[in-house]
């Protein structure tokens, strides 16, 4: 084809148009009107001699020659925007831009309001979208820049993604205050459940595929006991809120516990076995690594994390998961 008759305009639509499916969601996604993203398609399908994308439904379907060329246009927009970024004076109040994060509810609820807030004074043109964890896998996430990061915990990922610790989160017991059989046996908050009693009542799970058991079952297997998990849910607060309205115990990440303590009439138990703590990072595509923005952001996060303590709850925890 003829260079001559591509602008990078032409290309940013095409990109546009394979992430959103839509030529009205496409504009609206890099700041075009309709029938601008319309009359660029037609350049483009012109120039590549291709219908390269396809009504069917209310959405516009790429064409194979089309989905051939997804990737290295993503890859080519990536280098133009870290080389002209890389020549700039980077300067948050002048950022125009919204950073997609995803993570468990845990994120949204005690990390994104504070984080969000402290945003808006330094950088007001910044906009963020929170997707939960059961939005699918992380890693083609990252690879096709559906997120810029990913908050959780340890994950078997590519040398081409990036990370950095959070902090720990051991989990801690929770009962409802007043749980009649935690009373009846005398255990003050604060204090470890015995191992009959953590067995003997039923436990609510956060889980996000419907499994049954995690790695408080884990740790019971070791030493040949079991658990009687009778909800799982999707959610830490569902959990929270289901122990506190029942006769449920759950292990939900210390951090959450204090919140939750705080908030809701629950109170927060040491678990009767050690159970392995696990390590929350932050994950990014490498590729952003030396990105101003991007760099910027994951400070603010780093930040953000410090200044709620969660370092801290995790330290004045025992052994517990």
């Amino acid at each position: 084809m003829n260079l001559n008759a591509l602008d990078l305009n032409l290309v940013r639509v095409f990109d546009a148009l394979l992430r959103e499916r839509s030529v009205t969601r496409a504009g609206e996604r890099i700041g075009l009107s309709q029938p601008a993203v319309s009359a660029a398609l037609n350049r483009l399908r012109h120039a590549l001699n291709d219908q390269l994308f396809v009504r069917r439904g209310n959405d516009m379907v790429p064409t194979p020659r089309a989905e051939s060329m997804a990737e290295p246009v993503r890859a080519a927009l990536r280098e133009i925007e870290r080389v002209f970024q890389s020549a700039e004076k980077f300067d948050p109040a002048e950022l125009d831009r919204t950073f997609t994060l995803m993570g468990a509810d845990f994120f949204s609820m005690l990390l994104m309001p504070p984080l969000a807030a402290r945003i808006a004074t330094l950088a007001p043109g910044v906009s963020f979208r929170f997707l939960d964890s059961a939005r699918g896998d992380v890693s083609r996430l990252l690879q096709e820049d559906e997120i810029d990061a990913a908050l959780e915990r340890p994950l078997d990922v590519a040398d081409w993604i990036s990370s950095t610790p959070l902090f720990h989160s051991p989990f801690a017991i929770i009962a409802a205050r007043g749980n009649t059989a935690v009373r009846q046996a005398g255990i003050a908050e604060g204090e470890r459940l015995p191992m009959e009693l953590f067995c003997e009542l039923p436990h609510v799970l956060r889980s996000i595929d419907g499994s049954m058991s995690g790695s408080t079952d884990e740790a019971l297997d070791r030493i040949g006991r079991k658990r009687r998990v009778s909800l799982a849910l999707p959610h830490f607060q569902a959990v929270v809120l289901a122990v506190a309205n029942g006769n449920y115990l759950a292990a939900v990440p210390r951090q959450f516990a204090v919140w939750a303590a705080k908030s809701l009439p629950v109170a927060t138990y040491e678990p009767p076995l050690p159970i392995a703590v696990p390590e929350i990072r932050m994950y990014w595509h490498g590729r952003h690594d030396d990105e101003p923005p991007h760099r910027w952001l994951r400070n603010q996060i780093l930040e953000a994390v410090a200044a709620l303590g969660f370092r801290d709850a995790a330290d004045a925890g025992g052994t517990g998961d």
